[in-house]
């Protein structure tokens, strides 16, 4: 298994690396592969939230309980676990993969609090752009991404996978 997880890490990284040039007088490589592995994530997630809202959810409201959960929040809900799973895989082993050698449970905990403030972030502009400024469900995600990912860069870079102690 570990093989066949280095193999395929290796195929991204080339493919990765194969449109570089194009970018290195923009950006440096390790702010390539994060502009590459997250906006391959973000893609991954918004299009996983346009299906489950709109295919799965039905766009109904989901009552669990006495609790009734809206379906834009409740495709939030479900995307989530998914899209964060890949995207730590993502940061840690392709982006920040001098990071592996701080100790996991160090890394995870920092990265969980980032991931807890990207969660309160995607609630909150998704709750102010649908409930209060009126804006379509996806827009309102596609906004709230805008935001979200520039704070977690500058997390994750100088925080979550920082490997010099704080």
């Amino acid at each position: 298994m570990k093989k066949h997880f280095h193999s395929v890490k290796e195929k991204l990284i080339s493919l990765i690396d194969f449109f570089y040039p194009l970018f290195n007088k923009v950006m440096d490589k390790q702010s390539f592969h994060y502009a590459a592995c997250g906006g391959s994530n973000t893609i991954f997630d918004i299009t996983l939230y346009f299906i489950t809202y709109n295919f799965i959810l039905l766009k109904q409201v989901i009552h669990i309980g006495a609790f009734a959960i809206s379906p834009h929040i409740a495709a939030f809900l479900f995307t989530f676990p998914l899209t964060f799973l890949s995207g730590y895989t993502l940061m840690r082993y392709i982006v920040f993969p001098e990071s592996t050698g701080t100790r996991k449970r160090v890394q995870i905990s920092r990265y969980l609090f980032v991931v807890f403030i990207c969660i309160l972030l995607n609630y909150g502009f998704l709750k102010l752009f649908v409930e209060v400024f009126g804006w379509w469900p996806l827009p309102s995600k596609l906004a709230t991404t805008f935001f979200v990912v520039a704070f977690s860069y500058f997390s994750q870079k100088k925080f979550a996978f920082r490997t010099q102690p704080i």
